[in-house]
């Protein structure tokens, strides 16, 4: 019977609460499942999944957007005994160089890994005229494991996965999702450090358009299996850009925005019970990003962290990521965000916190904060 063999690494460290996180991984898979006719059984640090064979490539295609998940097999599943194996290694068809490589986890099982990989590669051999063993670089490696609940799997392909934590049972990140390339793979980055996150997006039609909105809507789907996403809130940012560019320095825009995007956030988790703000920000990447202006952006959040899991990412590290996690296509369609909008011609590089705060003075930054909160437009994602 074919099967997909499912390993975890990571949660291997994690010694009295090793059982938490593999129930959190099982559930993950399940509802990663949901839509499947298949069962999904546990065994000693893997898991098994049976389904009918035209299912089982379209489960490990959803299983590559759980994280936690180290890599997975296409895999023979059979009762252990020593007949079995040797029957099934004998009706292989193998040309080239091979290995078999015996993992003999059940130890009551009578012949050592090393005897055995000879016993098997001898009956490979016998029945592949044009095969060769090549235990250094092999062209297939015949991988046999021998679990503890007398079945045996014998596969050849590794598939490996995101590894990382699975994903928390509770929602408590708040990812800032812009258009750009960075925040989608900043929040598939702390998706693997186990966050579950809703999504955050800053909006500021008429200046910008309705197809931009739509861009980051498909980029929060595409994302959703990741993080682990149910809702994403949509936060006009029109009325304060609008006061910032009437009433503020031009050139200290920027940082006003990004300050007013983060006391936003803030009352958000403060409302919704998050516990942090995740962002892409990436170090000297443009000129909200340096060490300055994070800085003061840093003081707009009293309590909440804000976590940068992209901060020493160079910008081909971070597309990289994007194109595996297919974000990359969809970032660079030619939408404005609303970045963009009054867009100073210099903006400041190394902002002083204190004219921030007299900046703002200017303008009744609160009562607008609270007015565009209670404005927001809550989408529930599918």
């Amino acid at each position: 019977m074919q099967v997909i063999l499912v390993r975890f690494s990571e949660i291997h460290l994690k010694g009295n609460n090793k059982s938490y996180f593999l129930k959190l991984l099982k559930n993950n898979i399940k509802e990663a499942l949901k839509e499947f006719n298949c069962q999904i059984e546990s065994i000693p640090n893997r898991y098994v999944i049976k389904a009918s064979e035209d299912e089982l490539y379209h489960i490990s295609e959803r299983l590559k957007k759980v994280v936690g998940i180290h890599s997975i097999s296409f895999a023979e599943e059979i009762d252990t005994n020593i007949e079995n194996i040797k029957k099934i290694c004998q009706n292989l068809k193998i040309n080239g160089s091979f290995k078999v490589d015996v993992n003999r986890a059940d130890k009551s099982f009578p012949i050592k890994s090393c005897d055995f990989n000879s016993i098997l590669g001898e009956i490979i051999l016998n029945n592949n005229k044009l095969a060769s063993v090549d235990v250094k670089k092999p062209d297939k490696k015949v991988q046999v494991d021998i679990r503890e609940n007398g079945k045996t799997y014998i596969f050849s392909d590794i598939i490996y996965l995101k590894s990382g934590l699975p994903l928390s049972e509770y929602r408590d990140g708040l990812l800032l999702l812009s258009g750009g390339i960075d925040s989608p793979v900043a929040g598939y980055m702390m998706s693997k450090r186990g966050m579950r996150q809703d999504i955050l997006h800053f909006d500021s039609y008429p200046y910008t358009s309705p197809m931009a909105k739509e861009k980051v809507i498909k980029l929060a789907k595409i994302i959703k299996p990741y993080i682990g996403a149910k809702y994403m809130y949509i936060v006009s940012m029109t009325k304060l850009q609008e006061a910032f560019h009437l009433n503020c320095k031009t050139e200290y825009a920027i940082n006003l925005l990004r300050r007013s995007m983060i006391m936003i956030a803030s009352k958000l988790c403060e409302k919704f019970s998050y516990k942090a703000i995740i962002t892409g920000e990436s170090l000297g990447q443009v000129a909200s990003q340096t060490i300055e202006s994070i800085t003061t952006t840093n003081n707009a959040s009293s309590y909440f962290p804000i976590l940068r899991p992209l901060i020493a990412f160079n910008k081909e590290e971070i597309i990289a990521i994007a194109k595996e996690i297919n974000t990359f296509e969809t970032s660079i369609l030619p939408y404005e965000d609303c970045c963009t909008v009054f867009l100073p011609r210099n903006p400041v590089i190394k902002p002083k916190l204190e004219i921030s705060l007299n900046e703002e003075k200017k303008i009744p930054l609160q009562d607008l904060i609270s007015e565009v909160i209670n404005n927001m437009e809550i989408i529930e994602l599918n």
